[in-house]
């Protein structure tokens, strides 16, 4: 054999010595993977059962408050409850164990007591680290509980000995479904907001989580393994929103009743303050299966064609240009006529003849309006579009919210002007612009010209610190003169005191507003009885407090004149405005003090002396008894002393029927009653002695 053959031979002998090390390493490890177990347990389950990984531990999200602070929405905590069995000491351990099965037994039912200590004592015999002690999460209170249990007790100088309480929250409105669109609501995977306001301040609410190392333990079972600062969340900042719930509440049941009356499919309610821009309420709902919900915040993203509400800005960039006289002719013929091939028509059948241009304000006359238009402004779309500009129907109103749809309105330079675009926009049509946009605008003609931007948010807080105040934002510009916001706060009264919407008149209090009802589009077409209907105004008009859009979206019915703005979405307003008055008292006259002793008493000739001083406190009369106890009014005016003993029938003539029952019932008697009022005669003769009555049956007679 030649040397070259010697080497081949000897690599050959190395090659498989080789391959067969690398045989016996891979089953090796197969073996150890698989099949080896240490104690009882395979390695591959003991591994997983140890791993060390970073964790996330969630911060608690901020609280929502309304105006009044209410709660609207906060995060409810629940806690997974563990044990480390392995750091008690043997001989705290082997007291306390049977105490710790029995609490666990009480709390969770569904093992004994003595199931429980087992499971910790066969954890810590097997050296187990964790014990997942139940599945079902534990509320606060039981947390709170759990604290004072042994193991989970702690003190200023001895830590818990291994209870683990893992907190995990959930999201929770106290007022359910009220208000949902706008407070929003979290994606269940992420936790993250989805809508509203919890996607909106996302940052301010989500705080900062806590990030650190973990156990993972066998079952998914995470175990910190530090406590250390990285290891505690920093808890989200709190939102006080302008949002009232009694207005909230007003605003949604009286837009879901005409919802549901007329069959619409979709509407909204927005109150908002006129001097501040806050929203006392904002209500979204739309037709569904099951019923109307909130699933899309129409108030804030539904753009659509206003209608005859945008009239209000037509009419005012005519004044500010003075190209009208209120009290000038328009005739406006039979109601119908047709320019440059657009037909023109007016709701009422007939047409209202040759009006005033304040007549065709408050009638809502289409064609009216275009004759306005055609004198001036037919010649300068540039200028028109001007005005839009200035009253801010051209931009987002900027509320501190996402979700915001940017109006469509158009000017000679976009796509899709046509000839008749201008006529077609001076009553409400080829535009999409949101209700909360046209409302701030109907709110500047209610503050005197002065454009206020709506806010949702007051203030967010951490705790008590202020981290960021909402001052209410005022355009620096007016939106028109004073002379032009006064003559639109008079077209907008007269259109309640003699418009499309006299019928929502009250007597108690002055509404302005404006009607609107634009047609729907449909397959590209402008439908007949497919209504879009609004109104938008203020009250009380001569001292202008709140401003309110209410949208009826497709009402439906028989009688297509019955499914205009002026009987849907306008008796909506006059309802929620109603309410609100009778509930602001601050919208009422103060009743004035009297300088002078009052000559006039309570009305009640007897009572009790505590009560009677209660009354003339709060009515600010000077008629007080002088003596304690239960009085009687003298011949003289005077209060004096009425006598009540125990073993006699007491005179109750003159008192309420609470008083009467109070003082007979309690000497045991049967009352016996008839009429109403206070009592006016009693079937048994005051003084008489009770022992002396075969039956204590008394007949009170009411007056």
């Amino acid at each position: 054999m030649n040397i070259k053959q010697d080497i081949i031979a000897r690599a050959n002998h190395v090659y498989y010595v080789v391959i067969f090390l690398a045989m016996c390493v891979i089953m090796r490890l197969v073996y150890v993977q698989y099949f080896q177990t240490f104690k009882g347990k395979f390695w591959r389950e003991r591994v997983a059962a140890t791993l060390i990984r970073r964790d996330t531990i969630p911060a608690m999200r901020g609280n929502i408050y309304a105006a009044d602070g209410s709660l609207l929405a906060t995060s409810l905590p629940t806690y997974v409850v563990g044990l480390d069995p392995t750091q008690a000491k043997p001989e705290y351990f082997a007291k306390k164990v049977d105490s710790l099965g029995l609490l666990l037994s009480r709390i969770y039912k569904d093992r004994s007591a003595r199931d429980y200590a087992d499971l910790v004592r066969d954890a810590r015999a097997r050296k187990r680290r964790y014990v997942l002690l139940n599945r079902r999460r534990v509320t606060f209170q039981e947390r709170q509980m759990m604290l004072k249990w042994p193991f989970f007790r702690s003190s200023p100088k001895v830590a818990a000995r291994g209870g683990v309480l893992r907190p995990y929250y959930e999201r929770y409105h106290p007022f359910g479904s009220m208000a949902e669109r706008t407070i929003g609501n979290l994606d269940a995977k992420t936790g993250r907001g989805l809508i509203g306001l919890e996607a909106s301040f996302q940052p301010e609410l989500a705080g900062k989580n806590a990030v650190g190392l973990v156990e993972v333990l066998s079952g998914g079972v995470r175990k910190p393994v530090e406590d250390g600062p990285d290891m505690r969340p920093e808890p989200g900042m709190d939102l006080y929103t302008t949002i009232d719930i009694n207005y909230q509440d007003m605003a949604e049941s009286a837009l879901r009743s005409a919802l549901e009356k007329y069959n619409a499919a979709k509407g909204c309610v927005i109150v908002m303050e006129v001097a501040t821009g806050e929203i006392r309420a904002m209500a979204n709902l739309s037709k569904t299966r099951t019923g109307y919900t909130e699933n899309f915040n129409h108030a804030l993203a539904g753009r659509t064609d206003p209608g005859s509400t945008f009239k209000l800005a037509t009419m005012m960039a005519l004044m500010e240009e003075k190209a009208i006289s209120l009290e000038q002719p328009v005739a406006t013929g039979g109601g119908s006529t047709i320019y440059k091939g657009l037909h023109i028509r007016d709701a009422k059948r007939g047409g209202a003849g040759t009006i005033t241009a304040r007549q065709v304000f408050e009638k809502s006359s289409n064609v009216g309006t275009h004759m306005l238009m055609r004198t001036y402004f037919y010649s300068r779309p540039d200028l028109y579009c001007q005005y839009l500009r200035r009253f801010h129907l051209t931009q987002p109103t900027g509320i501190h919210m996402k979700g915001e749809a940017i109006p469509v309105v158009r000017n000679p330079d976009m796509k899709g002007w046509s000839k008749v675009s201008l006529t077609s926009m001076s009553y409400g049509y080829e535009m999409q612009i949101t209700p909360l946009q046209m409302l701030a605008f109907y709110n500047a003609v209610a503050n005197g010209g002065r454009w206020v931007r709506p806010t949702i948010v007051r203030q967010i807080r951490l705790a008590n610190e202020l981290i960021q105040d909402n001052v209410p934002y005022v355009a620096s510009e007016p939106i028109c003169s004073v002379e032009t916001a006064r003559k639109a706060q008079e077209l907008l009264r007269g259109v309640v005191a003699h418009g499309t919407a006299k019928h929502i008149n009250n007597p108690h209090y002055a509404i302005a507003g404006k009607t609107g009802t634009a047609q729907k589009i449909i397959d590209g077409k402008y439908q007949v009885g497919k209504y879009y209907t609004s109104f938008i105004g203020y009250f009380p008009a001569d001292k202008p407090k709140y401003s309110m859009i209410t949208v009826v979206d497709s009402p439906q019915g028989n009688n297509i004149d019955l499914l205009y703005a002026g009987s849907v979405a306008a008796p909506v307003f006059k309802q929620v405005a109603d309410r609100i008055v009778a509930y602001d008292i601050r919208m009422h006259a103060p009743i004035r003090a009297s300088t002078r002793p009052s000559s006039t008493t309570t009305g009640m000739l007897a009572g009790y002396s505590d009560d009677l001083h209660t009354i003339s406190t709060a009515l600010n009369t000077q008629n007080e008894p002088s003596t304690e106890g239960w009085v009687e009014k003298s011949a003289t005016g005077r209060w004096q002393s009425r006598p009540t003993r125990s073993d006699q029938v007491p005179d109750v003539r003159g008192l309420t029927l609470r008083d009467a029952l109070f003082l007979l019932e309690n000497r045991g008697f049967r009352v016996v009653v008839e009429g109403r009022g206070k009592v006016k005669e009693q079937s048994v003769t005051p003084g008489t002695g009770a022992r002396d009555l075969a039956e204590k049956v008394i007949t009170l007679t009411l007056s």
